[in-house]
């Protein structure tokens, strides 16, 4: 199981945003989309992560005024990235060691795709019960 087949589930379109977006213009987009980060992209290349996390830690330290700042300013950088052909296992293990939730996956320094670590999640229970399915199956039919 690799990343490609998360991909292939969920497809490849990625909600991003700009290092020159506000805070304030990423913050809305969160919470409009109902997600926890975004990929920060120049271009196709991926400069950064902006998550809620880095929301609280810049209005803690500023206050309001930390909702004017770019994005850059403000992000995680350098993300932690997977490519396509990562397993979900090692996707799974490098996000509970790094403690992060979401990984922009890179082919060829372009960013391809996100996957959150809900989306690795529910595709191994799906897997498992699927597995659990086929051996109740061929128990049942031998």
């Amino acid at each position: 199981m690799t990343i490609a087949a998360i991909l292939d589930g969920k497809g490849d379109s990625v909600i991003s945003t700009s290092g020159d977006a506000s805070v304030a213009d990423a913050v809305t987009l969160l919470a409009e989309k109902r997600i926890g980060a975004v990929p920060v992209l120049s271009g196709r290349t991926v400069a950064g992560i902006f998550s809620e996390r880095d929301v609280l830690y810049c209005v803690a330290r500023e206050g309001a005024a930390a909702l004017n700042r770019k994005v850059s300013e403000v992000m995680t950088a350098p993300a932690i990235t997977v490519e396509p052909g990562e397993s979900v296992l090692g996707a799974l293990a490098l996000m509970t060691k790094r403690r992060i939730r979401h990984l922009p996956v890179v082919e060829a320094g372009a960013c391809v795709g996100f996957v959150s670590i809900g989306d690795l999640v529910k595709y191994r229970i799906e897997r498992i019960e699927s597995e659990a399915e086929a051996m109740r199956v061929y128990i049942q039919t031998a």
